[in-house]
């Protein structure tokens, strides 16, 4: 690189007694604001100094966008500093064997748990913490208290009834199979379990046998509850057994109250369950059914082998057939399903007489074995609604086990009934009354959920963003995949979407979940604004080969397992090369704003359009992002620059040097809308 013409020698020089070829020969000082292009950069050596517009007063601060120390921690041996778990990472266990029994005319669940609990922690313990969710609906619970006057989605809706958990019993069972009562508190919707012999470290286990019932209500945070159909009432069955806390590196235990908005942080193991229910019920969980034969009539098991087969939807039993008693099996009042899953961090399950069912099988990338389920009233049952779910689940999830990791559960079911829409592990609750692009939508998006945080087990309590947000991210690739593009829809323009994103009156990403969100932003916040930046970093950053790697490496990495921010934001950038703390601090820890406005074109020499041109754009706000111009020509002609973020570094206004050769006409910032600048009045610089 050439510097002030001056010779290798005197370069040599100058370095041997500490002088700087800028201390030697310094440069003529630049209009205030302006950042000149070093030499080398587009169009060769530095423009001629030359008066340029007065530089706008801008609020942007380069010392603050790209300052140092964005993680506020080295790696450690549990969670390295590449973003991957360390060599001494570890998580605690919990294996659950479940019984209920549901009573289908008082509501009412009767429940038997033997919990196993492996703690491979280095520490001790003298007491567990359990969540106890049920106890949200109770009218004294903190939930219930702080629904704001005009509702909330995660409330009650007024219900009035015997709500919460009825522990009858808490007993421990010693290795010869002794149970014995143990002393437990409850404090809203937490457990605390108090051990009468310490558990060990690096592997100790505890079993506990737990007896408890709860009533359900009609409208469980629209995560589960009751609907009435014509043909009997479909019960969708969530956070229905006491389930462990997380006990981890980062806080040890976790034991956030449950109060609505903010989901579930649990430990991973494996499920059998057993679920009575009148004869006449269909019974749908997470996981394998284990004992077809015993609740299915010999017609339905052979329609349940050939979907097993099947690349078309396979109807089990269709609406005619839901009134007619031959469809179901004779001689008893009651059945029991039974289910098994793996490697699961919950489970959850639903029944009706009203069902119809129907199933597909799933084509897996390693030819394992999975289903797609669909469970519906026959107020669903048309061409273009639920008749379709099992065709939606099926293409949702084989996308997304070919693009980032292969669906690890034997079946996904998905139920229609209250809930709006909600995930859970191998099977998701969908509004009954969804259709068309809307059903799938909500399939797509409640068995996206699958990867994020069924597999990748982020804490939902705290960081709802890493599965509502990385998950809506998700969906917008396996939309534009579907059925040819079928619904497929427009390219957001995020200067219109810019406001909604960036005014000031919005809470950041990183904030304390989304108990600690005003919930009128929840949707921004946790779900399409989290979005839109992955969109931006794997389409104008990074490119979506370099993202593509990056983002399967971490969940691959972190599949089963806990992951904090620190772990995804260090992952993406030792996996595709890039220092991206300007990103995550621009969009995900602040709320700052984007404003990128066209100062000036000028020529090099006025009289001959031929010899180039140069160009000043100013950074007027507090976010730093790539720079895209279109230069469009006299001729019509247009031609396009990509600038790095690097040109904001060190400058608050950037000039450079563009090897024109004919008049230009405009040239326009971000033509296509793919940064969120909130300002469009100063994008375009015109000829006057």
């Amino acid at each position: 690189m050439k510097l002030m013409h001056m010779s290798c020698l005197s370069l040599v020089m100058a370095a041997t007694i500490g002088i700087t070829a800028a201390q030697t020969t310094p440069p003529p000082p630049l209009p205030p604001g302006n950042g000149a292009a070093p030499a080398g950069r587009r169009g060769g050596g530095r423009p001629p100094e030359a008066p340029d517009l007065p530089a706008p007063t801008t609020k942007y601060d380069y010392t603050a966008a790209f300052a140092p120390f964005f993680y506020t921690k080295n790696g450690t041996d549990y969670r390295a500093a590449t973003g991957e778990p360390g060599p001494k990472y570890w998580q605690n266990r919990a294996d659950y064997q479940l019984a209920a029994k549901l009573n289908d005319e008082t509501n009412e669940i009767t429940g038997t748990e033997v919990l196993t609990y492996t703690n491979n922690s280095p520490l001790k313990m003298d007491f567990i913490w359990m969540q106890l969710d049920q106890n949200l609906f109770k009218k004294e619970s903190r939930g219930s208290i702080i629904v704001p006057m005009a509702g909330s989605r995660n409330g009650g809706r007024g219900q009035d009834f015997d709500a919460g958990y009825k522990i009858k019993s808490v007993k421990m069972i010693n290795a010869a199979n002794v149970a014995t009562d143990v002393k437990f508190m409850v404090e809203d919707t937490r457990m605390q379990v108090f051990l009468p012999k310490e558990l060990s470290a690096n592997g100790g286990v505890l079993k506990l046998k737990i007896e408890y019932s709860f009533i359900s209500p009609d409208y469980g945070s629209d995560r589960m509850g009751i609907m009435k159909t014509k043909n009997g009432k479909i019960f969708t069955v969530a956070q229905w057994y006491p389930r462990m806390y997380v006990f981890d590196d980062i806080s040890g235990w976790n034991p956030l109250p449950y109060t609505g908005p903010g989901e579930f942080y649990l430990e991973y193991g494996d499920f059998d369950i057993s679920i009575t229910a009148q004869a006449k019920d269909i019974v749908v969980c997470s996981g394998e059914l284990l004992n077809p034969q015993d609740v299915y009539t010999p017609e339905q098991q052979k329609r349940w082998a050939e979907a097993a087969k099947s690349e078309k939807t396979v109807v089990i039993r269709s609406g005619p057939e839901v009134t007619d008693p031959k469809s179901r099996p004779a001689g008893k009042a009651e059945l029991t399903w039974h289910f098994k899953i793996k490697n699961a961090r919950d489970a959850s399950w639903g029944a009706s007489s009203a069902f119809v069912i129907d199933a597909a099988k799933m084509d897996l990338p390693s030819g394992k074995k999975s289903m797609a389920i669909s469970a519906y009233p026959v107020e669903s049952d048309t061409s273009t609604g639920w008749r379709r779910s099992t065709e939606f689940v099926k293409k949702s999830i084989e996308y997304n086990s070919a693009k980032w990791f292969e669906f690890p559960y034997p079946a996904a079911t998905a139920v229609a009934g209250t809930p709006g829409g909600m995930e859970y592990p191998g099977i998701v609750f969908c509004g009954a009354r969804s259709g068309g692009r809307g059903l799938w939508g909500v399939n797509d998006h409640e068995f996206g959920h699958t990867w994020f945080p069924m597999i990748v087990g982020s804490n939902e309590r705290l960081y709802g963003w890493m599965d509502e947000g990385f998950n809506t991210f998700i969906n917008t690739l396996s939309t534009n995949n579907f059925n040819n593009g079928e619904f497929k829809g427009r390219v957001p323009d995020l200067h219109n979407q810019a406001n909604g994103y960036t005014r000031p009156t919005l809470e950041p990403i990183l904030s304390n979940g989304a108990d600690n969100l005003n919930e009128n932003n929840n949707g921004t916040l946790l779900y399409s604004k989290p979005s839109a930046g992955l969109v931006m970093l794997r389409e104008q950053v990074l490119g979506p080969e370099r993202f593509d790697r990056a983002f399967q490496t971490y969940i691959n990495r972190w599949a089963f397992k806990h992951p904090t921010p620190d772990d995804f934001f260090r992952t993406m950038e030792n996996v595709s090369g890039e220092s991206l703390q300007w990103f995550w601090r621009g969009w995900f820890a602040n709320t700052w704003r984007l404003d990128v406005g066209v100062r000036n074109v000028r020529y090099n020499d006025s009289t001959d359009f031929s010899k180039g041109s140069l160009i000043t754009i100013d950074n007027l706000e507090k976010m730093a992002m790539p720079v895209i111009l279109e230069v469009k020509f006299k001729s019509g002609k247009t031609d396009r620059i990509k600038l790095p973020v690097e040109i904001w570094e060190r400058n608050t206004s950037w000039r450079f040097k563009y090897p024109s050769t004919e008049e230009i006409e405009s040239v326009t910032y971000d033509p296509d809308h793919v940064f969120p600048d909130y300002n469009s009045d100063n994008n375009v610089w015109k000829k006057k």
